[in-house]
């Protein structure tokens, strides 16, 4: 199967080895911005107007979730107006909340919802009633709230607010921006600072918004950590404009571009939030051409062109450490891919949280990567990939997972032959039209 449209990707999907790249791409607006925007706009007070949302069906939970809970949405396309209930006006909702295959929308909802005067559940598919929340449910608890999981620490949640909240200072145990966003929402209804402290930085999507919505927000940075304070809330501000595209959506096309050499793409209104844009700078530190040229802020988020032209399986490789997981934990998967084609090869270690996302990430990318004839050692934390090989033809199984479908995809353009992704439906969790735009680029 070759054609795969917009919106109904179909269960297997062939990609043909190209020649090279070219042309201009839009690609999605930033899924966690849009996250973050959706679920901030509808505690707003007022009405927020965002263009260029996320197109994928993650976000897709996150709007039904607010529409459910009170919050009114008129939807267009990639642009939505949300008018806000304001901090106190969530109503119950009058069924349990699906959020799908969103780990986001379930965490960052479970720090609003600690802070309301009733009962909530919220559930999800298979993959996400695995994924453990009592990392989630900790720090809420001793907020005050009352949040009940499964007996293994999994979904469904069940939340019962009361209201007012404790502040607290809370420490992670393991680095993840969507733990120390739940807790920073559910200290906008505190009874004083709520402090997350962190040993290693994490995406700050949060913060920014937060703070162009008028919260009251310290952020003081500490080594390769820092701790952040949010104030118990006064109302929050609308927000508007268009939000800047996903650089995790723009690495496939990156790293696709570097590797055929003669390739040249230009990726206009890319995020490149100094938390998240770790990719570009690996790439570039390996020997990948990329121009960068700003553009723009929104909400204090920079903004900026990319220019990459492809120069061939030459990059460098290296390794990949523990303090280095958190701003490329979306790009793993890969950066292991890509790895069989460097010089020198990948190592990934400490990056055991990739066990426990949509797939076992680490399981998943090393039988993909085997399908296709690539020698990998896998360990408990990490995993390991010899340069200088090569991509044979063959099938892999993307495990319903969004990010093993897209980053073999990205490297299946340089096998030697047809590559199959079964389960290619995945996609559609945060790239939909990643496979039109790939035909439309695809040199052969």
């Amino acid at each position: 199967v070759t054609a795969v449209t917009r919106r109904t990707l179909l269960v297997n999907w062939t990609v043909e080895p190209a020649r090279h790249l070219s042309g201009d791409i839009v690609v999605p607006g930033d899924k966690s911005i849009s996250h973050r925007a959706v679920l901030l706009a509808s505690v707003a007070d007022g009405e927020s107007v965002i263009d260029g949302l996320a197109d994928g069906q993650d976000l897709a939970s996150s709007i039904e979730a607010i529409r459910v809970l009170g919050a009114e949405v008129d939807k267009e396309g990639a642009d939505i107006r949300i008018r806000g209930c304001g901090l106190e006006g969530l109503r119950p909702a009058n069924q349990t909340i699906n959020c799908g295959n969103s780990g986001t929308t379930m965490r960052l909802l479970a720090g609003l919802l600690a802070g309301q005067h009733f009962t909530s559940t919220l559930t999800g598919d298979a993959s996400l009633c695995s994924r453990p929340m009592r990392r989630v449910a900790e720090p809420l608890h001793a907020m005050g709230a009352s949040v009940r999981t499964s007996r293994d620490g999994t979904p469904p949640l069940e939340i019962a607010g009361p209201g007012c909240l404790r502040a607290i200072t809370f420490r992670p145990e393991v680095a993840s921006a969507q733990v120390k966003s739940c807790v920073l929402l559910a200290g906008l209804y505190a009874d004083g600072p709520t402090t997350v402290v962190e040993g290693c930085r994490t995406r700050d999507h949060s913060e920014r918004l937060l703070v162009a919505m008028g919260a009251d927000v310290s952020i003081l940075t500490e080594g390769s950590g820092g701790r952040v304070t949010i104030q118990q809330g006064g109302p929050l501000g609308t927000i508007s404009g268009r939000i800047p595209g996903d650089i995790s959506s723009a690495a496939y096309w990156l790293v696709g571009a570097t590797l055929l050499e003669g390739s040249r793409l230009r990726l206009p209104g890319v995020g490149m939030n100094p938390t998240r844009a770790a990719i570009v700078d690996l790439l570039v530190d390996w020997g990948a051409d990329i121009q960068i040229e700003p553009t723009e802020e929104w909400c204090g988020e920079p903004v900026a062109d990319l220019m990459v032209r492809g120069v061939g399986p030459v990059l460098a490789g290296g390794v990949i450490d523990a303090d280095m997981v958190p701003g490329l934990i979306d790009e793993l998967p890969l950066i292991a891919a890509l790895g069989a084609m460097t010089l020198d090869g990948v190592e990934i270690n400490g990056a055991s949280e990739l066990r426990v996302k949509e797939s076992d990430r680490i399981a998943t990318t090393a039988a993909a990567l085997r399908s296709l004839g690539v020698v990998v050692d896998e360990y408990p934390e990490g995993l390991a990939v010899a340069g200088g090989q090569v991509l044979n033809s063959g099938t892999i199984n993307a495990a319903g997972d969004h990010r093993i479908a897209l980053a073999m995809a990205a490297v299946g353009l340089t096998a030697h032959g047809l590559v199959t992704i079964e389960n290619a439906e995945a996609m559609a969790v945060s790239y939909p039209g990643f496979a039109t735009v790939l035909e439309s680029v695809a040199q052969r």
